[in-house]
């Protein structure tokens, strides 16, 4: 009786390791949640309670958004000004903005005009509206960059978040963003099929493929102070400067956070100190 039930067991298990290993393999080849993969942990200079931007960092992401990135993807909520915050001077923020034709108007005659854009003005978009820029992608418009960091984030789950009170983790938005730029070199699964037109990347957090092709290659763009002509390096310094222009003050908003906690710690000391003072001769 014994060995029945000892072999009965044996079959029911083999047969439960087969239904997962064939379960896997469907969820492989059609997966049902996204992003396939999770993104990936970067280490990052802005990350925990007392982060900072790298501002050299900061500066190749600009370059990368500018000879890359702007070419779809506009960043509207972003003025020139603010550039001062990556350590440009007050003469090269008004010669990059220079750069820019902006549309002004209208004049005394009721017309508009172009001129050279100033300090005070916006990244100007790619596309003249949001139906050109649908039109010239396939139907879909690149999505605004300004905060696209912030917004792009993707869900850890439990128990993960509960350290991440704890460790300040913010970083979610960049992390993501830098394992989509990398993530087109793998593989789609055996059996998956991909849609015509589109791309497969396991990191998209809205699908098993994207109609932007990989936009990032080695040496598409020359860096003047000698940081690597990389992909991966290219992903870094863009995914800082966008968690840069979704959140220019960061780092004024962790000093504040670290002076208010260390007085609050003060606070409590003193109130428990005047608690035993006030109470010391009182009989209870």
């Amino acid at each position: 009786m014994k060995k029945i039930l000892a072999s009965l067991a044996a079959v029911g298990m083999a047969i439960a390791a087969g239904t997962a290993v064939a379960q896997e393999e469907h969820s492989a080849a059609e997966p049902t949640h996204f992003p396939i993969h999770k993104p990936k942990n970067v280490e990052w200079s802005f990350a925990g309670p007392f982060g900072t931007y790298d501002k050299a960092q900061l500066q190749r992401g600009l370059k990368v958004y500018k000879e890359v990135c702007s070419a779809c993807h506009s960043m509207d909520l972003v003025a020139f000004r603010t550039l001062e915050d990556l350590g440009y001077s007050e003469a090269q923020v008004k010669a990059f903005a220079a750069e820019y034709t902006i549309e002004d108007g209208p004049n005394d005659d009721g017309d508009m005009f172009e001129r050279p854009g100033l300090p005070s003005d916006y990244f100007t978009p790619p596309f003249p509206n949001h139906q050109a820029a649908a039109a010239s992608n396939g139907g879909a418009a690149p999505p605004d960059f300004s905060l696209i960091a912030k917004a792009r984030g993707v869900e850890r789950g439990f128990p993960t978040f509960i350290f991440d009170i704890f460790t300040q983790y913010a970083e979610n938005g960049p992390d993501y963003i830098y394992s989509l730029l990398t993530g087109y070199d793998e593989e789609p699964p055996a059996g998956m099929e991909i849609a015509e037109g589109t791309h497969y990347n396991p990191y998209f957090i809205g699908g098993k493929s994207l109609a932007m092709a990989a936009p990032l290659s080695d040496d598409q763009v020359t860096y003047d102070d000698g940081a690597p002509q990389t992909v991966d390096q290219y992903s870094r310094d863009v995914s800082a400067f966008l968690m840069w222009a979704a959140e220019p003050h960061l780092e004024s908003r962790k000093k504040t956070g670290f002076r208010v906690m260390v007085f609050l710690i003060l606070f409590a000391g003193l109130m428990y100190a005047t608690k035993r003072r006030v109470w010391a001769n009182v009989p209870h």
